[in-house]
């Protein structure tokens, strides 16, 4: 370490030992905040509506999609609704002050898109493209909640590479 009144070496800034890039050891990093690589440490991620019409857009997501609840939270009478999405969650709280929908749009993975294109048109969703199987190879088709979010449903088919693992195989 410096001596007090000396600036501290860079690898020393914040009172972290940091071993150079290529230097081989055991020792941990101490104090360090976030991942191994220096990238954010991510515990738990979610997406966050703020619409127009509250109860609207959360008996869209919850009645017509048919995303299932993980909580609830807040006034009985204004609740927040957090859903399912997979590895993730949809926030669904509070009001927007703006335009709503033209921002945010949602990737849901999921396993027979035109089963969900019939079940969602009896449902009442507004399709804005039917299911076909786009130049990458997935089969998408987009949706739209009430307040203009567009949702992209997607099925991957079972050759596709985001199905294979590619690694190489051991040999």
């Amino acid at each position: 370490m410096t001596d007090p009144g000396q600036s501290p070496r860079p690898d020393e800034v914040r009172g972290l030992r940091v071993r150079p890039r290529g230097v081989q050891g055991t020792a941990p990093v101490t104090g360090a905040a976030g991942c191994q690589d220096g990238g954010v440490e991510v515990l738990s991620s979610r997406i966050l509506l703020r619409p127009a019409d509250l109860g609207r857009s959360q008996h869209f997501y919850r009645d017509v999609l048919g995303l299932a609840v993980y909580r609830e939270f807040g006034p009985p009478s204004d609740p927040g609704v957090v859903f399912f999405l997979g590895s993730g969650f949809l926030e669904v709280s509070g009001h927007s002050a703006g335009a709503a929908g033209h921002c945010v749009k949602i990737w849901l993975q999921v396993r027979d898109v035109n089963a969900e294109h019939q079940r969602l048109a009896a449902a009442g969703a507004r399709i804005l493209r039917e299911p076909a199987v786009e130049p990458w190879g997935l089969a998408e088709m987009w949706i739209e909640d009430p307040d203009g979010v567009q949702i992209a449903l997607v099925e991957v088919p079972a050759d596709h590479p985001l199905r294979r693992d590619p690694r190489s195989p051991p040999a």
